[in-house]
């Protein structure tokens, strides 16, 4: 069983700091350790409130959108609806969101070595009702992947990253800890968008709210790449 480690938006960029040690007791001084953090798996985060204004007429066109198309495209959702569209940033009314994403995505792949890298957004809505949720998944063979909050309601499940070392599940040690197992609860709300490497598996909880929990997922893909149709 993991631990469990929640963070909301605002976790910070400088990472968890490391528990000092307990003081040593003077038959046996503990010697100067130099911690050193091997394979750090980075996300970012950012609240777009600049397009807050456009929020609610977002909401209303993926609803319309729905109502056109009730069938849900399956995929990871269970108990809701995600979109068979796979290009849902592409819309016109979506513009300011998709240049705020692309710019989002150009300054993370910067960080990655991958800034000359030239790529296109695939995107779609993930929308659950009450009971709704994502089973455990990735988004294999893209550059990056990522979520921006729609609508968040009251009662709205949590993202989760599972720990992406599969030696670990073996330790003793769990919590968000170094050296220790746990997934990581991300507690989102409305206009955050969330960025995270395409091999990360995540899920995200059942939503106990009655107004449904709207996101729009994406992946950054390489341009000399077919779009990987998916979740």
């Amino acid at each position: 069983m993991s631990g469990k480690f929640s963070f909301t938006f605002n976790i910070g960029g400088k990472g968890a700091s490391v528990p000092t040690a307990a003081p040593a007791s003077a038959a046996a001084a503990a010697p100067a350790l130099k911690p050193a953090d091997l394979f750090p798996t980075r996300i970012w985060q950012a609240h777009l409130d600049a397009l807050e204004p456009h929020r609610e007429r977002w909401v209303e066109a993926v609803l319309a959108m729905r109502a056109a198309h009730p069938e849900p495209a399956g995929r990871t959702v269970r108990h809701g609806w995600n979109s068979e569209d796979m290009s849902v940033l592409e819309h016109a009314e979506f513009g300011p969101l998709r240049e705020a994403i692309r710019a989002g995505c150009s300054a993370a792949l910067d960080e990655m070595g991958q800034g000359e890298r030239a790529f296109y957004l695939q995107s779609w809505i993930n929308l659950h009702d009450r009971g709704g949720f994502n089973f455990l998944h990735m988004h294999e063979g893209s550059l990056l992947s990522g979520s921006f909050y729609l609508q968040v309601p009251p009662g709205a499940g949590e993202f989760v990253f599972r720990d992406p070392r599969p030696g670990v599940i073996h330790g003793y040690v769990k919590g968000g800890v170094p050296n220790g197992h746990a997934d990581v609860h991300l507690r989102p709300s409305d206009g955050l968008l969330v960025l995270f490497p395409c091999w990360m598996e995540h899920y995200v909880e059942p939503h106990e709210g009655d107004e449904p929990r709207i996101t729009i997922a994406f992946n950054a893909n390489p341009v000399e790449h077919e779009a990987p149709g998916k979740r």
